[in-house]
């Protein structure tokens, strides 16, 4: 492969940011949000975790890439494809480090996920573990998988609140039997909002034979991500998080040994198609149909967005989320009267806050998201944040994230918030309204 400078033959951003300090007041965040992101000024965003947010600029790279596309169409996917997804995966390489030829795009890491699981040839009665902190789609998967090939899904049980990370290493370990055949360990758990200490349980359960899928879609721009050091069998990402590229954008990095016999789960029309010049791991993940790849291919212009934000680059922005998160989450637990669920070296640039549980006679009712609370979070004060149950103690919580945009008096609109929300619900009573208080 050549360097993505030489692959991507059109400048696409107009300009790289002038990098300026954080925002730290309300002033400067609107002044700081309105001229990189089109989110909406009025709304107290605090969910950057779910869907992203993509910088004005990129997706104006990547309405251009798509002007690309649109002036030659049968180019674009016929010549242009290859050699520009391969630039992004020279890019992607040196941000993750690894070997670019491993990565294969994806629309999501469920497609990823799902990819592994076609790919591997289980037997009846081998075990797959994973943690009951694991994201649905992936447990989802699996359970079809349960049926049709006969595996049992072992749930190795961490808890929440806890202590430390060797409570989840130690969790993990317990649960491994000589069935064990592959392991799905989150990087950084979705619900939970928990940094799994993957760096020791990965070479743990391939000194035993097991092969290891780290689903780190939570992890490439909340923590460093070193994937040479890290060394999974397979390691699937996500994008549009915590890179804030476009929607439909992720990755899945596959061992080499794993590559002569992985294919995607569906296969394109040239998946039959000999060719000498190019393996057929990277033609199988070039080109998954008549899809938009725009969002794929200006993920490097992500990359160089966010690393030019602050003075410190990407290195700054994750320390700089970081700090912020912890001091967000002591707002609101202090305001709710919450316990800790776990310590700050745990967290990355999210954060999850136990909430008290509401009144039986207030239990099922109808909601546009996930919870009647969060409704009204949004909708009686413009403040987003996912209200959810997670971990198998299914405890009710709300996740917090920290992005670039964000600052400290949103993390305090918040907590007032739900102060006067769990009081109209009849939560925060008692002992929680008397710590709130």
């Amino acid at each position: 492969m050549n360097p993505a400078s030489q692959l991507i033959d059109e400048k696409l951003l107009t300009a790289p940011p002038t990098p300026s300090p954080a925002p730290v007041d309300r002033v400067s965040r609107i002044r700081f949000q309105t001229s990189h992101w089109d989110l909406d000024p009025a709304t107290t965003f605090l969910n950057h975790g779910s869907y992203g947010a993509v910088p004005r600029a990129v997706l104006e790279a990547q309405n251009r890439m798509r002007a690309r596309m649109e002036r030659e169409p049968v180019r674009f996917y016929k010549v242009d494809l290859e050699r520009l997804t391969d630039g992004v995966r020279e890019v992607l390489g040196a941000f993750l480090n690894c070997d670019p030829s491993s990565i294969a795009p994806v629309p999501n890491a469920t497609m990823g996920i799902a990819s592994i699981f076609s790919s591997t040839d289980f037997k009846a009665g081998d075990e797959i573990l994973l943690t009951d902190h694991e994201y649905q789609s992936g447990i989802n998967e699996l359970e079809r998988l349960a049926k049709t090939a006969g595996v049992k899904v072992v749930f190795a049980r961490v808890p929440f609140p806890i202590q430390s990370p060797e409570q989840v290493f130690d969790a993990v370990m317990a649960a491994v039997t000589p069935r064990t055949k592959l392991a799905m360990i989150s990087q950084i758990t979705s619900g939970s909002s928990l940094i799994f200490p993957v760096g020791r349980i990965v070479p743990a359960l391939k000194q035993k034979g097991i092969e290891v899928i780290v689903d780190g879609a939570h992890g490439p721009g909340q923590i460093p991500v070193d994937l040479k050091e890290l060394d999974p069998t397979y390691y699937v990402g996500s994008l549009h998080k915590w890179m804030s590229a476009p929607k439909g954008t992720a990755f899945l990095q596959v061992c080499k040994e794993k590559q002569a016999n992985f294919r995607p789960v569906y296969l394109s029309s040239r998946a039959n198609k000999v060719r000498h010049d190019r393996e057929l791991f990277l033609r199988d993940f070039d080109y998954h149909g008549t899809l938009d790849y725009s969002g794929f291919l200006v993920v490097p212009e992500a990359i160089a967005y966010l690393g030019r934000l602050l003075p410190g680059g990407w290195s700054e922005l994750m320390r700089r989320n970081h700090d912020l998160i912890v001091k967000g989450r002591e707002i609101v637990t202090k305001a709710i009267g919450a316990e800790i669920s776990c310590p700050d070296n745990m967290l990355g640039t999210m954060a999850s806050i136990i909430l008290p549980e509401p009144p039986q006679n207030m239990k099922g009712r109808a909601s546009l998201y996930d919870d009647p609370l969060q409704d009204a979070l949004i909708h009686n004060h413009g403040v987003v944040a996912p209200i959810w149950r997670v971990g198998g103690n299914d405890r009710r919580i709300v996740r917090i994230s920290a992005q670039a945009y964000n600052t400290l008096d949103q993390y305090e609109t918040l907590a007032a918030a739900l102060v006067k929300e769990l009081q109209a619900e009849g939560s925060l009573t008692g002992t929680a309204q008397r710590k709130a208080g």
